[in-house]
């Protein structure tokens, strides 16, 4: 048995080989040396050689790989077997939102007020804009990007034309000029 798993012996650290292949084994590598996926290809061929006793470095300069990437497939042989063939998803396991929901009635108190009570230099409200605020007011970690705002402001159901049309003038005959003008 050939495989010394990256343990040390006298203070040295020996290579990483991968453990002594079953014929079931060898066989399914050689399968996935046919394989039009890359990544069943790269690892099969990794795998294969390293079973022949290539170490990681030539087997790396070989593959045209980093050297990390040759130990990574060994070490998930190790853990998984034959199932390293095949990525795993690249999704994360846990998500967290980035909108905290309890600032749900903040943000629609948000886009009834005018973005000038607040400091800025507009009136009307952008996706951005909203954003911006948001992160300055301390209700969201990082400046949201306005998609994020957009599909927010969609799970609430208001839709963005609709927000816009919340906003009002600062001007206290606002709606007594508004209401010749719109019919």
């Amino acid at each position: 048995m050939r495989w010394f798993g990256g343990s040390y012996f006298d203070g040295m650290k020996l290579p990483l080989f991968v453990r002594d292949l079953t014929d079931a084994e060898r066989v399914a590598l050689r399968v996935g040396l046919r394989s039009p996926d890359a990544f069943t290809l790269r690892r099969s061929q990794i795998l294969l050689a390293s079973a022949d006793g290539q170490r990681p470095a030539l087997i790396a300069t070989t593959l045209g790989c980093a050297t990390q990437t040759v130990r990574d497939a060994i070490r998930a042989f190790h853990a998984d077997g034959l199932e390293c063939l095949s990525p795993r998803s690249k999704a994360p396991k846990t998500t967290h939102p980035v909108w905290p929901r309890n600032r749900d009635e903040d943000l629609k108190a948000l886009l009834h007020q005018s973005p000038r009570t607040l400091g800025q230099p507009t009136s009307l409200w952008t996706l951005g804009l909203v954003a911006r605020v948001c992160h300055e007011k301390g209700w969201t970690a990082r400046v949201l990007s306005p998609e994020t705002i957009r599909q927010v402001l969609r799970r609430l159901e208001v839709g963005w034309k609709r927000a816009k049309h919340w906003i009002t003038s600062p001007d206290p005959d606002y709606a007594k000029k508004k209401k010749p003008a719109t019919g």
